[in-house]
């Protein structure tokens, strides 16, 4: 069940252009089979149908996809994360795009609440592969006029596009829900150097509360080492904010390393809960964390539900971007 999470943007002002008041016969909205319950979620909050398509797979796994409605003119979102298996939601992407632009689709919206391969955005090392640069060649190429994305795993993602790409946060959701609960003293922690930009824009939403740094060294690959706190914790609650929780031992260390430093509390806030095992068992460890805060970009099976987990919704958010891309007016004001 998801936790209920009222939007800072979902204001008076906003309903003055209520997408249920408007016309929406030339705005289409498709999803894959990769989070199917974000989609209806966002279609309702749009009052537009998810609309009908045929997905299935042939003997030797090849995709087959054929859209179920005309689409000739018309503004298409297609809402489809590239989580696991992500070859098979990329791929399956991809043929959306084709099946709609051959049906004479005005404009094709990939609408991905998860990015793919976005780690892989540099290269740190000799014959490696920019992925993160691949993956928006092949969106390009594949007939997407624009993507919207949310909480890219680095910010220089959203240039690689060479068409618009509108960047999004989860950020507001997750305030939200923090905002409603008794936290006492508040400390925002980045769980690295490199998320601190983000960690600071987080403490700036949470009443300007004060900023701590981990500073953490990796061997290799899902693999870290926590060494120290930049900062003052003790005796209050640490959030630890990252943009994915991939196999927990990044943020797990990180909230032992805040509970050998006094804090009184540690909860951890991720926008995408990959959650690859072994997440769960590290996560779920008893007296670590106060709660895990998550939001749906990325499906959960039961497997990967355990009582710390918080879940909230970023329907109303992803719905309200896509009818300002619709409607032609500004995305970036949904965050001011």
């Amino acid at each position: 069940m998801l936790a209920p999470a009222v939007t800072s943007f979902l204001t008076a002002e906003r309903l003055e252009h209520d997408p249920r008041q408007h016309e929406t016969r030339r705005l289409r909205l498709f999803s894959g089979t990769a989070n199917q319950d974000l989609a209806r979620e966002i279609a309702a909050y749009l009052g537009v149908p998810d609309g009908p398509r045929v997905i299935k797979r042939f003997a030797d796994g090849e995709t087959y996809l054929q859209i179920q409605e005309s689409i000739r003119g018309c503004d298409v979102f297609l809402i489809q994360p590239t989580c696991a298996p992500v070859n098979d939601h990329l791929m399956e992407l991809l043929i959306m795009v084709d099946a709609c632009k051959r049906a004479s689709a005005r404009q094709v919206t990939a609408v991905v609440p998860y990015y793919g391969y976005a780690r892989a955005d540099r290269k740190t090392a000799g014959r490696e592969s920019i992925t993160a640069k691949l993956v928006a060649n092949l969106l390009a190429k594949s007939g997407v006029d624009r993507v919207l994305a949310m909480d890219l795993h680095s910010a220089q993602i959203q240039g690689y596009f060479d068409i618009p790409c509108d960047h999004i946060y989860g950020s507001p959701v997750l305030v939200d829900y923090l905002a409603g609960r008794d936290l006492g003293e508040v400390v925002v922690v980045s769980p690295d150097v490199g998320g601190v930009a983000r960690a600071r824009a987080f403490a700036k939403k949470m009443n300007d509360a004060p900023l701590a740094i981990i500073d953490k060294r990796r061997s290799g690959h899902n693999v870290a080492e926590s060494l120290t706190v930049i900062g003052d914790v003790a005796g209050k609650t640490a959030i630890l904010i990252d943009d994915m929780i991939d196999t927990g031992g990044t943020i797990c260390q990180g909230a032992r390393l805040l509970r050998q430093r006094g804090a009184s509390r540690v909860i951890a806030c991720a926008t995408h809960a990959v959650f690859s095992p072994p997440a769960v068992e590290r996560l779920s460890e008893p007296g670590l964390f106060e709660e895990v805060v998550v939001t749906n970009s990325i499906p959960l099976t039961d497997d990967r539900r355990f009582a710390q987990l918080r879940v909230l919704s970023i329907a109303n958010m992803l719905g309200e971007a896509i009818w300002r891309i619709h409607e032609e007016s500004s995305v970036s004001s949904m965050f001011r």
